[in-house]
């Protein structure tokens, strides 16, 4: 998850990185990471226009950027507009595909501070994790990062000018990539956009750039167990005992930490107070992006429990894409679906879909009654609304969460 009050979601970076280049130039080099597909090169995009000349764009993953004299002559042009028309801004998109990038960006941005050209630089990819590395070992004291997260159905209402309605119906089947909006009215084509363009680059090769991965058999098989799974604790003995191939619990809870720093799937943990039994609790799955769990499914229609399951996981992704800390809570034999700590304050929540009783909610009564700090919060259908606010919690739908988030926050759409 990002920092908390670090901006995450596609506006506030957009309005984050506007900021920034208005400062005087140069300043730090900004680094924009974020999973495949959640709209880096459109907000590139959108802060060239809004130079009105004064930006270069640049693709690094196009086929003239492995041509000899590239580099050199982005950057020459760049400082060009800047002397004419200052300040000026260049946009290195991808730029992981460049040839040790990290030690060409650092010399040439030196360069530019030096002789105090007014160039901002802006740098982008999608392999979060080597872009993130890479940066901290070459570029340290030079850069700022801002990370794009997965977008809300908030945004995607606002962005596409979509009904909330049908936009919170998309977020929890379909998922939020802003690229496959144009592919929803046809699911075989949109299953296959998920899969061809967006899982299997990233768990193919993004991931694999970003470390060894010693058994790549061991975390693809981890990876879709998980997307058939969200919103369930799972220990990893029982994940051992699902995978064919073997590994040891150390190796899987690892590969589960690279999921998560590649924003695909989270291991959530357990709050507790004691960091022993935080340790030792199993994960709680979640998929950061629900269109996965939606094309990896055989389901066009799932039943009720099922689709109970990917609301849970719709919620929980929208609070981890939101920065804040996310957990869960279980004391035989009660449970919470979701702990929250953040920019949105202390939060418990229980999420339930379908009829309800107030028995259903006493994990989270018994809760708040250990962890006073913590405001329960009932997510639940617009029609069952009133079964929690009978037993004297708040309730909220939860198509209204994934809109915005807790009952304090506006709606986005």
């Amino acid at each position: 998850m990002a920092n908390k009050g670090e901006p995450t979601s596609y506006g506030d970076v957009l309005r984050e990185l506007e900021r920034r280049l208005r400062e005087p130039a140069p300043g730090l080099l900004q680094v924009l990471t974020g999973p495949r597909q959640v709209g880096k090169t459109r907000l590139l995009g959108e802060i060239e226009a809004g130079f009105e000349g004064r930006a270069r764009y640049v693709a690094a993953d196009a086929a003239a950027a492995s041509l000899p004299g590239w580099w050199e002559a982005q950057w020459a042009e760049a400082e060009r507009r800047a002397v004419n028309r200052p300040p000026a801004v260049l946009l290195i998109d991808e730029i992981q595909y460049v040839s040790d990038w990290g030690r060409r960006l650092k010399a040439s941005h030196d360069a530019i501070r030096r002789r105090r050209v007014p160039l901002h630089v802006v740098v982008s990819g999608s392999s979060s994790l080597s872009l993130g590395r890479g940066a901290r070992e070459t570029m340290a004291g030079r850069f700022e990062r801002l990370r794009l997260l997965h977008w809300s159905a908030g945004e995607i209402a606002r962005v596409f000018s979509m009904d909330p309605r049908e936009a919170v119906e998309t977020a929890v089947r379909q998922g939020t990539y802003p690229g496959a909006t144009g592919f929803l009215e046809d699911r075989d084509r949109w299953r296959a956009y998920l899969r061809d363009a967006i899982v299997e680059p990233a768990i193919g090769k993004d991931i694999m750039a970003l470390e060894v991965i010693r058994k790549p058999a061991l975390l693809r098989q981890l990876f879709m167990i998980a997307a058939g799974h969200p919103a369930e604790i799972v220990t990893l003995q029982k994940l051992r005992g699902r995978l064919e191939e073997s590994g040891a619990l150390t190796t899987l809870a690892h590969y589960l930490d690279v999921l998560e720093q590649a924003s695909l799937v989270a291991g959530l943990e357990k709050h507790s107070e004691h960091a022993v039994r935080r340790r030792r609790a199993p994960p709680k799955l979640v998929v950061l992006n629900p269109g996965i769990v939606g094309a990896l499914s055989d389901e066009d229609e799932p039943s009720p429990a099922r689709f109970g399951r990917w609301v849970e996981n719709a919620c929980l992704a929208h609070a981890w894409n939101s920065g804040q800390t996310v957990k869960y809570w279980r004391a035989e034999p009660y449970e919470v679906d979701m702990v929250t700590t953040g920019s949105w304050g202390d939060w418990a929540v229980e999420v339930k879909t379908g009829r309800y009783s107030v028995r259903d909610l006493a994990g989270l009564l018994e809760f708040c009654r250990r962890f006073p700090k913590f405001s329960p919060l009932v997510l639940a259908d617009c029609e069952d609304e009133a079964t929690a606010r009978d037993a004297g919690l708040p309730c909220r739908s939860w198509a209204s969460f994934l809109l915005g988030g807790p009952p304090d926050l506006p709606l986005l759409a």
